[in-house]
């Protein structure tokens, strides 16, 4: 059992010292984390690479006690989405002008969701993080998308920095690991912003 003291690191240092420990062959972890975000994102990362993780405590001491299994690992039917990502760093697409940017910004994932195969992740960084709260006009596009399948990820430093990570309605709070590994893993990216 491999210990690790995660308290007090900023995202996503918690995820990447899971996955250090992991590539250097630990079969169970104890993790400490201070915050509940960072607790949701060493979860996920765990359960991906097939590892059961059980949490205790709160903040600012939680315990996720993992180990290599058969985790009930997070998938999504073959074929039903395209392997394609999103990268969206704005919440208005175009020039300057606000209003016209964000009609593109809806228009443009209104149609995303209409396609036969939406892309797996759209990742949402810098003001593209305000797509995820309710009152932006493409949230319903976002939430339509999401319950097709597509991963909707919310980068947490951009949400904090905003002030708005309490009010995020679709998406997860995520982390800069995550969000590359979701890029990258894509056959094909697609930037907006």
């Amino acid at each position: 059992m491999k210990n690790i003291d995660a308290r007090g690191q900023a995202c996503p240092k918690p995820v990447m010292m899971a996955k250090a420990a992991i590539d250097e062959g630990a079969r169970a972890l104890t993790i400490s984390v201070d915050n509940s975000v960072s607790a949701a994102n060493v979860t996920r990362f765990l359960t991906k690479q097939g590892w059961t993780t059980e949490e205790s405590g709160q903040a600012p001491e939680i315990v996720l006690k993992s180990r290599k299994g058969e985790g009930a690992e997070e998938r999504i039917r073959e074929g039903t989405l395209d392997d394609q990502s999103l990268l969206i760093a704005k919440a208005t697409l175009g020039g300057d002008d606000q209003v016209l940017g964000e009609a593109l910004m809806k228009a443009f994932l209104g149609t995303v969701a209409q396609r036969e195969r939406p892309p797996k992740t759209i990742a949402l960084m810098n003001k593209g993080v305000l797509l995820s709260l309710k009152s932006h006009s493409a949230h319903e596009s976002l939430e339509a998308l999401r319950d097709r399948g597509t991963a909707v990820l919310v980068c947490g430093t951009c949400a904090n920095h905003f002030g708005i990570a309490d009010a995020v309605a679709v998406g997860i709070l995520s982390n800069m690991f995550e969000i590359t590994e979701a890029l990258m893993a894509a056959s094909r990216q697609l930037c907006l912003g």
